[in-house]
């Protein structure tokens, strides 16, 4: 059996190669996702993954994370860059840097929860877009 950490590795991994059906199968039955732009059940939040790699190249590396017992937090470098249109928001050719940080619950060795939080503006600013406001 996988440890936490390993199980949290394979989700950064198969989100940095794109391989969301592979990311998908790490995830409980009923699991839910929170991040910025909203929350829901893994099948609700794939098109939201998908346009962050497909449209801005989105990439993760691990800067630290910390575990206690079922609990992982992460903190990551987050890169990209603008390829393609992202909800609305035209494609600029640009790049971004910033950093994100996700909590995940664990449940029988998959994710059942997990939280994202990450700088949007400055994202929104390096890649030329007005800022996005909620």
């Amino acid at each position: 059996m996988k440890t936490n950490k390993e199980v949290i590795k394979g989700y950064v991994d198969r989100f940095n190669a794109g391989d969301l059906a592979g990311l998908g199968t790490l995830f409980t039955a009923d699991a839910e996702v929170h991040g910025v732009l909203g929350w829901g059940k893994v099948a609700e939040v794939m098109p939201i993954w998908e346009q962050l790699v497909k449209s801005l190249g989105m990439q993760l590396q691990v800067l630290d994370m910390i575990s206690q017992g079922d609990k992982i937090a992460v903190r990551y470098r987050e890169t990209g860059i603008s390829k393609a249109p992202f909800f609305g928001k035209p494609a600029t050719g640009k790049t971004y840097e910033l950093l994100a940080m996700e909590w995940f619950e664990l449940k029988g060795g998959k994710i059942h929860r997990r939280w994202g939080a990450r700088d949007a503006a400055s994202q929104a600013k390096q890649l030329g877009w007005e800022p996005i406001m909620h």
